[in-house]
């Protein structure tokens, strides 16, 4: 058996082991954006209206809806250019394209977004790069509904109302 004046002894020996201190230091800078949002921009919703089946099985997807994310008072000595990436849930069909909300009713499409000269910006892995050329821009791109191949080959379309959601973030060059 240990005594205990012993067990004692190596208690306050482990407790005067030496320890050393160092510094760490942070640095960064704080800067403002390049551009404003124009108010009401921050939240866009796209209206599809009414798309028919048929239209979808005939040619896989509908034109591209126009709308703009614009961008005031931009400084052009902080940047010359904007990059939008789009962020949300991945349709696991269609890949690059945005999956509808669980409690859709429809099932079978996904939605896409594009450039407006129709180059796909895949949702989690594209961008897309706008110049900003005066104080005042504006990003113009377009939304999609496209058929998954599953429901186009199957002819397995499920009608009804859809809601599926994106989020946009502008990066300056």
């Amino acid at each position: 058996m240990i005594p205990f004046n012993t067990i004692l002894g190596l208690l306050f020996f482990a407790m005067a082991a030496p320890s050393f201190a160092t510094n760490i230091n942070f640095d960064g800078q704080l800067i403002e954006d390049a551009c404003d949002i124009f108010p009401g921009d921050e939240n866009i919703e796209i209206d599809f209206g009414t798309v028919v089946n048929q239209y979808l099985y005939t040619y896989t997807r509908t034109k591209g809806i126009p709308f703009k994310i614009r961008l005031i008072n931009c400084d052009l000595e902080l940047s010359k250019s904007v990059t939008i990436k789009f962020s949300g849930t991945e349709s696991s069909i269609s890949l690059g394209l945005i999956a509808l909300i669980p409690s859709s009713s429809a099932r079978g499409i996904a939605l896409g977004i594009e450039s407006q000269s129709g180059d796909l910006i895949p949702i989690n892995k594209g961008s897309h790069t706008n110049r900003i050329l005066t104080k005042n821009n504006s990003l113009a791109l377009q939304a999609f509904i496209q058929i998954d191949p599953e429901a186009l080959s199957n002819k397995s379309l499920i009608l009804g109302d859809f809601i599926a959601t994106a989020t946009f973030e502008l990066d300056y060059n």
